[in-house]
């Protein structure tokens, strides 16, 4: 009777690990990779205040709605780099028409973005080429996306900043979990089987 347990534990064991195995693999495959050759849009909040945090979500949808209606059809990076240079000044205007009296800056080039956490993916930082909208002090939480290829849709523009310390003690717990979960399993099948 034992064996017909053990070899039954053995089966559900094999199963459990290959349907994680199939669930990790399809996950995979929603991951929204950036190509090597876009343009994003970061815009730095005044601040965190509820208050400064609306004016940078507005912010972000007039001047995304409009960004994506110039770009939406475009295939090549280099019409969609000059269409954005040549709409500097109206992209000025809207962020303008929304801030009203407030301090900003546009700039377009090369721009530092940090290491970000979206879900379970890493989105590395370094410098790419974006737009900036730096509001007032530019000192709150951040949005950014991909306007081209248009990815602004995608939800991973409110990821965390990742801290290498944090990555660790992640990985550490991970590790932790896991020898627990073994150890616990191995324990169960010793007493199972009357093993000392």
């Amino acid at each position: 009777m034992r064996y017909i347990i053990v070899g039954l534990l053995v089966i559900v064991m094999i199963q459990v690990f290959f349907t994680e195995s199939v669930a990790e693999q399809q996950d995979e495959s929603d991951y929204i990779v950036i190509p090597d050759e876009a343009i994003r849009l970061r815009i730095l909040a005044d601040s965190n205040e509820e208050e400064a945090q609306k004016v940078k979500d507005q912010v972000r949808d007039e001047v995304n709605e409009q960004i994506t209606e110039w770009v939406e059809e475009l295939t090549s990076i280099e019409v969609a780099r000059e269409t954005i240079i040549e709409n500097l000044p109206k992209i000025e205007e809207i962020v303008a028409d929304v801030t009203g009296d407030d301090d900003f800056t546009v700039e377009f080039g090369d721009i530092q973005f940090p290491d970000k956490v979206y879900d379970r993916f890493v989105y590395p930082g370094g410098e790419y080429e974006a737009i900036l909208i730096t509001l007032g002090s530019g000192e709150g939480d951040n949005w950014w996306c991909v306007l081209f290829p248009p990815l602004c849709f995608v939800e991973f523009a409110d990821g965390t900043t990742v801290l290498e310390h944090d990555d660790e003690e992640e990985v550490e717990l991970a590790e932790e979990q896991e020898a627990e979960v073994s150890f616990f399993l191995w324990d169960w099948l010793k007493k199972l089987l009357g093993i000392s």
